[in-house]
């Protein structure tokens, strides 16, 4: 193998060229990413970003010395538009540039309200020019409306607050992250807002957006009109693979690969977000996950299977993902979303400081930590060895006596 080219400069990208490296690739490397930035680390988009005047420089996850030392080719500020696996081609801007090995790691762009385009105020976060934005606008804003409850939404309303902004969330579900946490740790984050002053409306979504040229108001389903200087939507992603079209890869929400990463052709792999693919520990689900963890795993398993595919492993990991909402801080591991119970193991709601655990059948699948950092891990610890619910009770028994 001498040519690999890597799609997506963002996280997974550059650390699927730095695996390759690590594992002894010496050949040719493209990195190719859509945005001019070198490529940035983003959970700090939604955190500090908003919160201080951070210099975007500080996300950079490498230096110019870095990727001198990774000897590749970074074609930044282009967007792959086509990929031809017969000719083992990418398309770039009208060129082609070939390949051995593919890694694909195009990532997923917010979703829009995209009715509303012509409206200026009206952002949602994905990149750090859209972070720089609605930064920008929290300081010469005082009413900001958001547009979903999950880890984006509820994030920037903390730093909305922050920045002394009146704060009004509108989501369609009945609680905050019913999707990800189901409803009873839904309403608990729920209480988080509502300590810091956060209007919350349940059930009801945008039905218009009032002003002609910048944003006045946001008008409800339900009829209630709220006013707002800017709208934040934080409704998902959209896996990135248009480009996709006609290249004979599976594209059902992301990319689909098999357990080893491998997207049904022979040097093509596909990594992040972009990725829908089986986990191992999930019992073989097939899911795309958004994670930052979850992209740094993937980067170095493709990479390692890319290079010796007759050893290729499965992808086997417990999902984890984190968020910092004012002082506090939510963990997640494991499987939330597939479970038949819910109970706090450890700790209290009302002192927005407990560890829930999420029963499947007789094992424990997933725990959810408020402010409980070191009882967390010891939970995790539980979930990588596969343990029962009574495992769990045990242990909640043993940290409370």
């Amino acid at each position: 193998m001498k040519k690999i080219v890597v799609v997506g400069a963002s996280l997974a990208g550059i650390r699927a060229c730095q695996n390759l490296r690590r594992e002894g690739f010496d050949g040719h490397l493209t990195l190719l990413g859509e945005e001019q930035h070198l490529p940035y680390d983003r959970p700090p988009l939604s955190k500090t970003m908003l919160t201080s005047e951070q210099d975007p420089l500080d996300l950079n996850l490498v230096s110019n010395s870095d990727l001198s030392d990774l000897d590749l080719e970074l074609i930044l500020g282009e967007r792959a538009t086509g990929l031809n696996t017969e000719q083992s081609e990418v398309t770039v801007g009208g060129e082609k540039i070939g390949y051995d090995g593919l890694i694909i790691a195009t990532g997923a762009r917010a979703r829009k309200l995209s009715k509303f385009d012509h409206i200026d105020g009206i952002h949602t976060l994905r990149t750090v020019d859209d972070a720089l934005a609605i930064r920008l606008g929290l300081i010469s804003s005082s009413s900001i409306v958001i547009v979903g409850a999950g880890f984006i939404g509820s994030e920037v309303a903390a730093a909305a607050r922050q920045r002394g902004c009146k704060v009004t969330i509108v989501e369609a579900n009945e609680a905050p992250l019913v999707r990800g946490l189901g409803i009873k740790v839904g309403n608990a984050c729920a209480n988080l807002h509502y300590s810091n002053d956060i209007d919350l409306r349940f059930g009801v979504g945008v039905k218009d957006v009032h002003g002609s040229s910048s944003i006045e108001a946001v008008a409800l389903t339900d009829g209630t009109v709220l006013p707002a200087e800017l709208l934040v939507v934080g409704i998902g992603a959209v896996p990135n693979t248009e480009w996709l079209a006609g290249s004979g890869l599976s594209v059902d929400d992301g990319v689909v690969c098999d357990e080893t990463l491998n997207a049904g052709i022979r040097g093509v792999y596909a990594v992040g977000d972009v990725a829908r693919a089986p986990n191992k520990w999930l019992g073989g689900q097939i899911r795309r996950t958004e994670h930052w963890t979850t992209a740094t795993e993937h980067a170095a398993l493709a990479a390692k299977n890319l290079l010796t595919p007759e050893e290729s492993a499965p992808y086997s990991s417990v999902p984890f993902i984190w968020s910092d909402q004012n002082d506090h801080r939510i963990q997640v591991a494991g499987d939330t979303i597939d479970f038949d119970d819910v109970q706090i193991l450890s700790g209290s709601v009302e002192e927005q400081s407990f560890i829930a655990g999420y029963r499947h059948g007789n094992s424990l699948a997933g725990v959810m930590a408020l402010n409980n950092m070191p009882r967390f891990v010891k939970y995790r610890r539980l979930l990588a060895g596969h343990s029962s619910w009574q495992d769990a009770v045990d242990l909640s028994l043993e940290l409370t006596t």
